[in-house]
């Protein structure tokens, strides 16, 4: 399941495998599910990530 996180007053979705954040829990639990099973990361998953600057 992924984690909620506290980014600048929002909440926010992180992958536990590879610690990428998304606005949406949804898609970072597809992100936690295809790390755990492939151990990569999954472009069309990744590019929904929130850029942090």
């Amino acid at each position: 399941m992924a984690q909620e996180v506290n980014l600048e007053g929002k909440i926010v979705y992180k992958c536990e495998k590879c610690g990428w954040l998304y606005r949406r829990g949804k898609i970072a639990e597809k992100c936690q599910a295809w790390c755990e099973k492939h151990k990569s990361c999954n472009l069309e998953i990744a590019k929904y990530a929130i850029k942090i600057k």
